[in-house]
């Protein structure tokens, strides 16, 4: 059969170029081709990148969908079915909060990871016998999860294709995080997958976009002590209380960690504590950034603003936090109640949701009435936080003090955030995955892998397209085979 997969077209947000859209592939969507294609011919379009032809006519089309596209893929999935073709939606929201999906926008739900219902999906279409409710039976295994069709990618498209996952989930359970929804759970992959998708890059530079990277501290030292000899340089997300683990800093360090995406959220514990983020403890940040600056890694920042121990003066407070411990990077979020989140069925019982327009739940738009400020004062602080902190005074304020690091965090800052702009026009110019590679050869440390990760889990690692700067020697097979 043929099958037809689809990302719709993301939000940008009001800091965002269209970077942020070329910033990485869909992994999800390539989980599925790989998954399928040997016995269906499958297709990929991405929105982000180029127009979906809407005129096909596939046996079947699935459509990827986080909160904020859900309205987009109802108009995609409504211009099918008007002509007979089966449209399957899934994705993170349709997996956290299927009851909020219209009854009559697809013709079936895919509930839970791809493994466990799209094989079900494709025998039932051939029965014509399919069903409105697809769910993942049974509890996914590690060496269940397929890796993304790397082959598939048209790397001339994207900045970065050199994105690898190590595992699904997360095991903290934070009111705001999608993570707190029933569906989701949080397993490791085999060590030999992973080298195989990152020996499939074709890089030795590797964006790991897991939710928690060192979820399970047992398997990220086994993962570690297994690529410390093979000369990569990576970036992850962690939580805060990886700091708190020096044995295992000094392994991230030994085996090429270059940043760290870490969500610190907020600075004042009455809104930790707001969210049930207990392993956020404020009173040990500023020695965790030391403990990880002194190893000679950077550190991307998540914010969350509009917590409900924040006010107004929460802005100021946060930047001068920000700038006096040297942040590299920051990326800031209106707090936003993901339907299917613990946040979300709080917010509505208080009567405090401000609308229903799920194309406005990006972390860019207030959709809720905040306790500490008004709505009003909640998105003109978070516009000021951006403005402020990529400032040429903050900037330079912010430098890290080694030298290595330098390069890389004044490429970040001024060609990502600051002048993204041209940044953008250039890479429309010479083409993005040239432009992407110059960075990395440049900077040799990145800090973009929160804005891979900010894609909503829409990523996939791709091979060398052929342009650009010569990629280094693919990593060894033996190096496979030896996690066996």
């Amino acid at each position: 059969m043929n099958v037809k997969l689809i990302q719709p077209r993301m939000r940008k947000r009001p800091m965002d170029t269209d970077l942020k859209l070329h910033m990485a592939p869909p992994l999800g969507l390539l989980t599925v081709a790989a998954l399928l294609r040997r016995a269906h011919r499958v297709t990929v379009e991405n929105e982000n990148v180029g127009p979906v032809d809407l005129n096909d006519s596939p046996d079947i089309v699935g459509i990827s969908v986080t909160v904020d596209v859900l309205p987009r893929a109802v108009e995609i999935a409504r211009s099918y079915r008007s002509r007979g073709i089966p449209v399957v939606a899934g994705g993170i929201h349709v997996t956290t909060a299927a009851d909020t999906v219209p009854e009559d926008a697809f013709d079936a739900l895919c509930i839970g990871a791809a493994e466990g219902t799209w094989p079900e999906i494709m025998a039932d279409l051939a029965r014509g016998a399919l069903k409105k409710r697809y769910r993942c039976r049974g509890e996914m295994k590690g060496e269940d999860i397929v890796s993304p069709a790397y082959d598939m990618i048209d790397a001339k498209q994207y900045l970065y294709c050199n994105v690898v996952h190590t595992s699904r989930g997360c095991p903290y359970r934070c009111d705001f995080c999608y993570n707190s929804g029933r569906e989701h759970r949080y397993v490791n992959r085999p060590i030999k997958d992973v080298l195989a998708d990152i020996r499939a890059t074709g890089q030795r530079h590797i964006l790991f976009i897991d939710d928690n990277f060192a979820g399970n501290r047992a398997w990220t030292r086994e993962f570690l002590q297994t690529i410390r000899p093979l000369g990569l340089k990576w970036n992850a997300a962690v939580s805060i209380d990886a700091a708190r683990d020096p044995a295992l800093l000094d392994l991230m360090r030994d085996s090429g960690c270059r940043s760290l995406f870490i969500g610190f959220e907020s600075i004042d514990p009455r809104s930790i504590d707001s969210v049930h983020k207990g392993h956020n403890r404020t009173e040990d940040y500023d020695r965790a950034v030391e403990e990880i600056h002194r190893r000679g890694i950077m550190i991307n920042g998540s914010f969350v603003f509009g917590l409900d121990g924040d006010t107004p003066e929460t802005f100021r407070a946060t930047l001068d936090w920000i700038v006096q411990n040297r942040i590299e990077t920051v990326t800031s979020h209106i707090l936003t109640p993901y339907p299917g989140t613990v946040l979300y069925g709080r917010m509505l019982a208080e009567g405090r949701l401000l609308t229903d327009d799920l194309s406005l739940y990006n972390t860019a738009h207030v959709v809720f009435r905040p306790k500490g400020m008004t709505p009003e004062e909640l998105y003109d602080g978070y516009l000021w936080m951006y403005r402020e902190i990529y400032s040429l005074k903050n900037i330079l304020r912010r430098l890290p003090a080694a030298r290595q690091q330098r390069t890389t965090y004044l490429l970040f800052n001024f060609l990502y955030r600051k002048y993204g702009g041209f940044t953008d026009r250039l890479c429309k110019l010479l083409g993005y995955a040239r432009i992407g590679r110059l960075a990395q050869l440049l900077g040799r440390y990145r800090a973009v892998g929160s804005e891979a990760r900010e894609a909503g889990g829409r990523l996939f690692p791709a091979g060398i397209s052929g342009e650009g700067p010569r990629p280094a020697p693919p990593l060894p097979e033996s190096a496979v085979r030896e996690a066996d």
